[in-house]
């Protein structure tokens, strides 16, 4: 197949990013161009020895970048959110070679990290910004929480979105004083790299942000025994995984795991807008998106009219390999996880489902294309219907009431995104707020939720623990401190005085306190 590589992706330039990498006897692992299966690059394996090596660099940095003022941390911060929309474009080309999504979809990944940049830029005073609070006795005691960095963070992150869930969750936890031993897959670690080269350019001290690299069993252990704290974003089965070992070694752990998303479609919904929310719903990002949608739940007297519409729709969806902004869906990440979601759709079938649209591998368009496909008659027996399939493929399904939607909707262990659609927006709020969800959308699939970075964003049940995003965001990357001041003694009985007229005083005190509503 012929296709030209982005003219910023050169030989050189790949060569630049990847050196970064420490490795000593890991190997290296053949990164290849998704779209035609070219090896683009030889990617150091880290070892054991290498990842200890990373966390020791880091938290030498990390002494220093501590003790900067905030105001000086969040100049760096300030730099880099110009260097990235700068460079989006080159960003783009990254991402897209590395994971073969398309364009639309590249851009939009590439902005992630200056969003969230920017929120913190304008909040991270307030939030790491001590708290002087009463202490036990009024006006003789103060209590300040003072906000610590955790040390060095261990992230690793997913290939579906490499670029804005490397930077963007690293970012935060650089603004709040830490270092980052960061965990790109294999397959998508160029666009991480190339924004650590941006972040660096923009003032970050080196050897502050590092990237091992290498398979999850391989450099999973390490990084996590030598973590303050771990960000996973991925599977339900590695992050069980993660935060077991997390638990063991008495650190934090926020994980954002796996989702069977459903979407609500109304009796009053406006068709042509559902059909058009469900087409990038279930298609963006080629189905590589957490929070996109695998399942559809229809009122009956609508069913019909949406099934032909979307049907129609998934058809016609330019479907190919191009580095520019024609094609509305590329391709898989992998040839192996075409073949997986291949399964999904294949034991559907064999169970009784129908397929009404796509189905099959596209191996003239590339070595991981995989057509939209839209099924019927999908049951919880198959795998495409309780487990994450995280492709483009969708099951609909009829409802008589909005009651049986609600229920059908929860029957599932995951609780990350759901959708809801309908034009009397206070009875579809009401819906969305009995789906069990950590994310709800109304009239919108997912960006309203996860765009609105002033609001934490997780999930629930089996689809993870903790958030990005809001206030937790920033301040889950900090210990608090409780630094207590006892201004006179007054903390127990006076020299000579009796116990019990001591604690006669005490309950009189507490009783005063709470009249005058001081405690």
């Amino acid at each position: 197949m012929t296709l030209q590589r982005p003219a910023s992706v050169t030989d050189a330039f790949l060569q630049e990013l990847v050196s970064r990498v420490p490795s000593t006897a890991g190997g290296t692992w053949k990164l290849t161009e998704v779209y035609t299966g070219e090896v683009l690059v030889e990617l150091p394996q880290s070892t054991p020895a290498d990842i200890e090596q990373a966390f020791v660099t880091a938290r030498a940095a990390q002494a220093e970048w501590s003790q900067w003022p905030l105001a000086k941390r969040l100049k760096v911060f300030k730099k880099a959110h110009a260097l990235f929309l700068a460079n989006a474009q080159k960003t783009a080309d990254l991402i897209q070679v590395e994971s073969g999504k398309n364009r639309r979809m590249a851009i939009e990944e590439s902005c992630d990290p200056p969003m969230v940049i920017s929120h913190y830029v304008k909040h991270a005073k307030r939030l790491l910004a001590p708290a002087t609070l009463g202490g036990p006795v009024p006006f003789l005691t103060t209590s300040t929480a003072i906000r610590q960095p955790k040390g060095v963070v261990g992230v690793i992150a997913p290939w579906n979105f490499p670029f804005a869930t490397g930077i963007s969750d690293a970012a935060t936890a650089l603004i709040a004083g830490n270092g980052v031993v960061l965990k790109p897959d294999n397959k998508t670690a160029l666009s991480p790299l190339w924004g650590i080269t941006m972040l660096e350019q923009a003032g970050l001290p080196k050897g502050l942000f590092q990237v091992v690299c290498g398979e999850g069993p391989d450099v999973g252990p390490t990084l996590i025994d030598n973590a303050n704290y771990v960000m996973f974003t991925g599977s339900t089965a590695t992050g069980r995984v993660i935060g077991e070992r997390a638990g063991r070694n008495l650190i934090g752990a926020c994980l954002e795991l796996g989702g069977k998303n459903p979407m609500i479609v109304l009796e009053d919904a406006q068709m042509d807008d559902v059909v058009e929310g469900a087409v990038f719903g279930v298609f963006g990002n080629t189905g590589q998106i957490c929070m996109h949608i695998e399942r559809i739940y229809l009122p009956e007297s609508r069913y019909d009219e949406f099934r032909d519409k979307f049907v129609a729709r998934a058809k016609a969806l330019d479907v190919r390999a191009s580095y520019d902004f024609g094609p509305e869906m590329g391709s898989l990440v992998s040839p192996d996880h075409k073949d997986r979601v291949q399964s999904h759709v294949d034991d559907a079938v064999a169970k009784g489902a129908t397929v009404l649209a796509g189905g099959r591998a596209r191996p003239d368009l590339g070595p991981a294309f995989f057509e939209p496909t839209i099924l019927e008659g999908v049951t919880t027996d198959m795998l495409a219907g309780s487990c994450e399939t995280f492709g483009p493929v969708v099951a609909l399904h009829r409802y008589r009431t909005v009651d049986e939607a609600v229920a059908l909707a929860n029957d599932t262990d995951y609780g990350l995104n759901a959708s809801v659609w309908g034009t009397d927006l206070d009875a579809a709020c009401a819906v969305g707020r009995r789906i069990q969800s950590g994310n709800v959308n109304i009239n919108d699939i997912l960006a309203t939720a996860f765009a609105s970075k002033g609001t934490p964003s997780g999930g629930v049940k089996q689809s993870g623990v903790g958030a990005r995003h809001g206030d937790q965001g920033l301040t889950k990357y900090t210990d608090v401190q409780n630094l207590a001041v006892l201004k006179k003694q007054v903390m127990g009985a006076r020299p000579g005085q009796d116990y019990d007229d001591y604690v006669k005083g005490m309950l009189s005190g507490l009783k005063m306190m709470r009249r005058m509503r001081l405690r």
